[in-house]
């Protein structure tokens, strides 16, 4: 089984490298220079030092096992390029959000894109050295997700913490859910 998912996020979340970490093909990108062109668009509230950017999509390959492959697109995370977005989010599964826990609020908009779309989604907090120590509990309640909603913690650049999260969006997308059976 070949499958479409999405990385998506704001900017400066962790899209690019997590791709980077779980690609078994040499990933492709389309990292650009951040110019004076995007600096009125760009908000760099919280990451002022990112001088690249993804202009289009990260995309990467990874085989699960025997029967599933995952074909990973990553997505611009800034407004200017929703048009793009949507159109890379056709045939797409679902999708894996990453967030960054200093910046809970900049992902709201790409899960409200998710939803009008009508993808489901996992969610993973990307943990950055200086990322506070917020419990998981407490993330989900600030997101605003629903019970179902798969919430992971990760860390963008390890292959193992990366794949588990991917793991985790695999598992709410493919395996069906067991509906409760009341007592007669």
């Amino acid at each position: 089984m070949l499958v479409k998912l999405l990385v998506a996020g704001p900017l400066a979340v962790g899209k690019t490298t997590l791709i980077d970490a779980v690609s078994e093909t040499k990933p492709w990108h389309t990292e650009e220079t951040m110019t004076r062109a995007g600096a009125d668009t760009d908000i760099l509230a919280g990451v002022q030092d990112k001088t690249t950017t993804t202009v289009a999509i990260d995309f990467g390959r990874r085989t699960m096992d025997e029967d599933l492959v995952l074909y990973l697109f990553g997505t611009p995370g800034q407004k200017r390029f929703r048009l793009l977005w949507e159109d890379v989010s056709r045939g797409a599964l679902g999708a894996l959000v990453l967030v960054d826990s200093r910046r809970l609020g900049d992902s709201f908009e790409v899960m409200n894109m998710l939803e009008e779309q009508g993808l489901s989604y996992a969610v993973a907090v990307n943990t950055f050295p200086d990322s506070p120590d917020v419990p998981i509990d407490t993330l989900r309640v600030a997101l605003d997700l629903a019970p179902t909603t798969p919430l992971v913690t990760c860390d963008a650049r390890d292959t193992v913490s990366s794949l588990h999260a991917l793991i985790a969006l695999v598992k709410h997308l493919l395996l069906p859910s067991i509906p409760e059976v009341s007592p007669c």
